[in-house]
């Protein structure tokens, strides 16, 4: 016999509250969280609704144009911000790759989604990051705020977001930018940060004003590494777009998605095959835009 046979059983359970304090607690929770979101629902849909309205432009502008038109102005984009001709190169090859195996419209809607929600991160991510940078409280506030939005598994975004906006585009979008933005808001606060004292000092012996210095100084100098933070946000945007799928956002996600339910191979790896070309796209476009930058405050700075 087993010397664990002679042992006798002990069971340690946590002294935790009773199941129907819990379910009291969720419900009141919930009910009042509804409550909320029906109460102020039209005032909710005004403020979503140039985001709507810019999301659906964007969307039909490149779903709708002729592809020739847009891949010429892709490429010119890509070669204006990158001078590199491997990466134009690439991208072309990329871009006709998409179009050969009929994924051209549902790349479009992904690549109106990941500009919408890289906008949105910039636009909300640099002024958060110029705050934590300038004082402190607002860094020990906002800091944990932003572990919190990193290590929250994706799904659970999805959650609230969809109590509060309902099914559709633009719920997804805020779940994308809810992940993507930290990268924006952290390298814009480190980039400003390190900027060189003595720099700073001299703005301040030349009578700069604090305006003056974070727009002549802090910010040119932190260009590259505010570029990064807005490459991260991008990779984030495009990583998120498969479980934004879920809640009604079309394009390569949701073809992604549907392989995943139905499994079928070739359809999920098409599409990120897809996935993965645009994404290669932006991170070597938006690398040598900011190895350029980077070049360039040197030589000024230098």
């Amino acid at each position: 016999m087993a010397l664990c046979d002679n042992m006798p059983a002990v069971v340690c359970r946590f002294p935790a509250l009773s199941d129907s304090t819990i379910r009291g607690g969720r419900k009141v929770i919930d009910e009042g969280f509804k409550g909320l979101v029906r109460s102020y629902s039209s005032i909710i849909d005004a403020a979503v609704q140039p985001l709507q309205t810019f999301l659906n432009f964007l969307e039909r502008l490149f779903v709708t144009s002729p592809w020739p038109i847009v891949l010429t102005v892709m490429l010119v984009v890509v070669y204006s911000c990158s001078r590199s001709q491997n990466v134009t190169i690439g991208t072309a090859a990329a871009m006709l790759f998409i179009g050969l195996f009929g994924l051209w419209n549902d790349a479009m809607v992904t690549l109106a989604m990941t500009t919408v929600c890289t906008l949105f991160a910039v636009v909300l991510g640099i002024p958060i990051g110029i705050l934590m940078a300038r004082f402190d409280r607002v860094q020990s506030f906002v800091n944990p705020v932003l572990d919190v939005m990193q290590t929250m598994p994706s799904f659970v975004y999805l959650i609230p977001v969809v109590m509060v906006f309902g099914i559709g585009k633009v719920p997804g979008m805020i779940a994308v930018v809810i992940y993507a933005i930290p990268p924006m808001i952290r390298l814009t606060n480190l980039g400003i940060r390190l900027v060189d004292r003595e720099v700073l000092e001299a703005a301040d012996a030349f009578g700069s004003s604090s305006w003056q210095k974070l727009k002549n100084v802090q910010f040119p100098l932190a260009l590259p590494t505010i570029m990064a933070g807005i490459n991260q946000t991008i990779m984030m945007s495009l990583a998120m777009v498969v479980v934004a799928s879920m809640v009604g956002v079309g394009g390569l996600g949701k073809n992604v998605l549907g392989a995943i339910n139905n499994q079928f191979f070739t359809v999920g790896f098409l599409n990120g095959f897809a996935l993965v070309a645009i994404a290669i796209i932006f991170d070597r476009t938006s690398q040598a835009y900011g190895k350029r930058l980077q070049k360039h405050t040197e030589v000024v700075h230098g």
